[in-house]
């Protein structure tokens, strides 16, 4: 056994796999050797349907089966790679001219996990086979379907190569799992994580991203619950399986694309209201946040939905997992969501079991094919534009912030003629995971019950400082001239007079994070204004509509003037002004930040 110091909560097996994990061990078992779909498909004349369901099958197929002497829950991802299954440009060629085209493979949605528990592949592949005899006559129902098929069996055969691979190993423990599940539903809390862990890596394995795990504390439970119930596994025994599930999934995380390292989607809900209303929160649910807190790794993302009623030790074990600082959970407000998503178009069953893709946009598990950022709008830039022209036409504030209204308008109307009607790459693997996609013969590409389409508001809180320090310090207190602020604006605040105007706004100003109506309420007003944008905008081509949400990282325009202005500023200019920047921040730092204080951004 290593002799390292053993983390609180975790085993020393359980330690010493999450320190192998930490220390990138995984690594080991990933061989360069690329797996060449393209080929074949080119050679068979395949269909872009039939390329995707290939592409799940060569993938499980070139799987080397590892397992490690004290794994309980396996797959290790040893082929590092997603091969192309089209050549550059050839997606969006096969497409109707003119027709926006998803670039991607479909991400950043949620399975129906507690469907593939309870049917198994092999129920979901009867469904498909039983569907296929009924539109035999329908030609695009016969190859979806016998594309899902396709898939449905590259996975049980890789299941079985794990089984007997164990079997030969003496692990009969691992064998007996994998030769039920995934193809059986569990018969035991350890027999559905494996089934999850599983079928969630076969997703990525498929080109996929983002791949969501849903309600963990509610689909899980029945076999957890009958496990504590029969005596088969104690509270102590179960969060032992449960860590070795949550370890596992940092194993191939680093393989998995997002904007940065960690951002991978991997994302899970806890809490909240099942579908008829009644409490959802169960011993599953701490049991998740006690496991989480002792594991401290970065997946899954654990989020919490909360409402008026949430009693205060749930609150209090969260905050627990809230100050190792990973990030999470982050907090959902069920009194506020579900009534903003019936509001929009949802049923009310379906709101009340809502989960969230990676940025926590909310969506429905099972039941949303829903491009949830399929663009976003700069606030920032509709803000400079507002500011500089309303402050060369001598607006008053009022003015401004219409100007400011028209031109998040004008940026939800480009958006949406852009992607209206976008045509959705095939997904054959991920459909037999959702609802209703075997049932009606269709690939998810052509829709689930949800289709609407994400556009962020992007650098909200600098537009609503920017808002609030013209607001401020021009019209109300009169203490900078409209037209010194719109020459420092031009010249980017090149110089030493512009330089401390720029000081003056940065400190004297409201600011959004200090609590401070000043700003908050122009924070507000920005994304009143891109919700009605989005409402009028109408609908997306796919019966959905456009849905208005945030974003925390600024969104770029290279419209703006300050960028141009920048890039034309002599280098030394630039560099003394930067320096009195970093000093600035440095002593202007949100009292939160500075050392010994406490709170959070």
């Amino acid at each position: 056994m290593n002799t390292m110091a053993v983390r609180e909560g975790l085993s020393p097996r359980l330690a010493d796999m999450r320190r192998r994990v930490r220390s990138k061990a995984p690594r080991r078992w990933l061989r360069s050797a690329p797996v060449d779909v393209l080929t074949e498909c080119e050679a068979e004349g395949l269909s872009w349907m039939r390329r995707a369901a290939r592409l799940t099958r060569r993938m499980c197929e070139a799987q080397d089966v590892t397992i490690e002497a004290d794994e309980r829950i396996v797959f290790t991802r040893t082929v590092k790679d997603i091969p192309p299954i089209g050549r550059p440009g050839e997606w969006r060629a096969s497409v109707p001219a003119g027709a926006p085209v998803h670039a991607g493979p479909i991400n950043n949605i949620c399975p129906d996990w507690g469907r593939l528990l309870s049917e198994g592949l092999l129920g979901r592949r009867r469904v498909a086979l039983d569907r296929r005899a009924r539109m035999r006559d329908d030609p695009a129902a016969v190859e979806f379907l016998d594309s899902a098929i396709e898939t449905i069996d590259a996975v049980l055969s890789l299941a079985e190569r794990y089984a007997d691979h164990a079997r030969r190993l003496g692990r009969a423990d691992v064998a007996d799992a994998l030769e039920r599940v995934p193809a059986h539903a569990p018969r035991s809390f350890a027999e559905a994580l494996q089934s999850i862990r599983l079928c969630h890596s076969v997703l990525w394995l498929s080109g996929h991203g983002h791949c969501g795990l849903g309600r963990l504390d509610q689909y899980l439970w029945p076999y957890l619950k009958a496990d504590l119930e029969s005596g088969r596994l104690d509270v102590p025994q179960a969060e032992e399986w449960l860590a070795e599930f949550f370890i596992a999934l940092n194993k191939d995380s680093f393989l998995y694309p997002g904007v940065q390292k960690g951002d991978n989607g991997q994302t899970a809900m806890l809490g909240g209201v099942k579908p008829d209303g009644t409490c959802a929160v169960n011993e599953l649910t701490r049991m998740v946040l006690r496991v989480a807190r002792d594991v401290a790794l970065i997946d899954p993302k654990i989020n919490l939905r909360i409402d008026a009623r949430t009693d205060p030790a749930l609150l209090t074990l969260a905050a627990e997992l809230t100050r190792l600082g990973l990030g999470f959970p982050q907090y959902a407000n069920d009194d506020v969501v579900i009534p903003a998503l019936v509001k929009a178009g949802y049923q009310l069953e379906d709101a009340r079991n809502y989960t969230v893709a990676a940025c926590w946009e909310f969506i429905i598990p099972g039941r949303g094919m829903e491009v949830v950022n399929i663009g976003a709008v700069s606030f920032p830039a509709a803000a400079d534009r507002a500011i500089r022209e309303g402050l060369a036409a001598g607006d008053p504030f009022e003015r401004i912030l219409e100007r400011t209204r028209a031109d998040i308008r004008e940026q939800v109307g480009r958006l949406a003629v852009a992607t209206r009607g976008m045509v959705l790459p095939p997904a054959p693997y991920y459909s037999v995971l959702m609802d209703g996609c075997l049932e009606r013969g269709r690939d998810l590409s052509c829709g689930a019950t949800y289709n609407n389409f994400g556009i962020h508001g992007a650098g909200s809180s600098n537009a609503a400082d920017a808002l609030a320090a013209v607001q401020t310090l021009v019209f109300d207190e009169r203490r900078i001239a409209p037209g010194r602020l719109l020459k420092a604006l031009e010249r980017d605040f090149d110089g030493d007079e512009d330089e401390a105007l720029r000081l003056r706004l940065l400190r004297e100003a409201p600011k959004v994070g200090r609590n401070d109506p000043g700003a908050d309420r122009w924070l507000t007003r920005l994304f009143e204004y891109l919700a009605e944008a989005c409402e009028a905008a109408g609908g997306n081509g796919r019966g959905g509509r456009f849905r208005p949400g945030r974003c925390a990282a600024p969104a770029r325009d290279r419209r703006l003037p300050a960028r141009r202005a920048r890039a034309r500023a002599p280098r030394a200019a630039r560099a003394r002004r930067e320096s009195t920047r970093r000093a600035s921040r440095r002593r202007w730092r949100h009292p939160s930040q500075r050392p010994g204080a406490g709170g959070a951004r």
